[in-house]
C-alpha cells in the first residue's frame, strides 16, 4: 500500500485535560524527575525546579513522556517529540470543548509546526529519549 508518494513519516496528535487534586503531589514528582536526571546541566536544574515550584502546569510538563507512549509501539521509531502545558478554563458542557467537530472532514492543521523556543512551558526532544528539556 504504500507508494513512493506516501510519506513513513506520521504525526499524532494528543490533546488531554486534566483536573489537578492534588498540586503538591505533581509538583513533587516533577521534582524528583529534575532531581533524578543526571544530564541536566546544573543552572538548567535550577531553572527548572523554579519553574516547576512556580506552576503545576510547568511540572507536569516535566511528567510527561511522549516517548512513553509510543516505546512498545512495533514497527515505528519516535523522530522527534513536543509538547506543552498551561492553565485553562475549562468546562466540559461548552460547545468549545466538543472534541468531535474536528470529523467533520476538514483535516486538522493549527499552523503551529513549530516549538516556541522562549517558551519555557513547550518541550522539544528531538534526539526522542523521551526526557523533557526546557526550550
Amino acid at each position: 500500500m504504500s507508494t513512493p508518494e506516501t510519506s513513513r513519516f506520521v504525526r499524532l496528535r494528543v490533546e488531554l485535560v486534566l483536573e489537578v487534586d492534588d498540586e503538591d503531589a505533581v509538583t513533587g514528582a516533577a521534582l524528583r524527575r529534575i532531581a533524578d536526571d543526571g544530564d541536566m546541566p546544573a543552572a538548567e536544574r535550577v531553572h527548572a525546579e523554579s519553574a516547576v515550584r512556580e506552576d503545576t502546569a510547568e511540572a507536569l510538563a516535566y511528567l510527561v513522556d511522549p516517548f512513553g507512549l509510543v516505546s512498545e509501539v512495533p514497527g515505528i521509531d519516535l523522530q522527534q517529540a513536543s509538547w506543552s502545558s498551561e492553565r485553562i478554563d475549562y468546562d466540559p458542557d461548552s460547545p468549545e470543548w466538543d472534541l468531535d467537530e474536528e470529523d467533520d472532514g476538514e483535516s486538522y492543521d493549527d499552523g503551529d509546526d513549530e516549538v516556541a523556543e522562549d517558551d519555557e512551558e513547550d518541550r522539544d526532544d528531538g534526539d526522542a529519549r523521551g526526557t523533557g528539556r526546557a526550550g
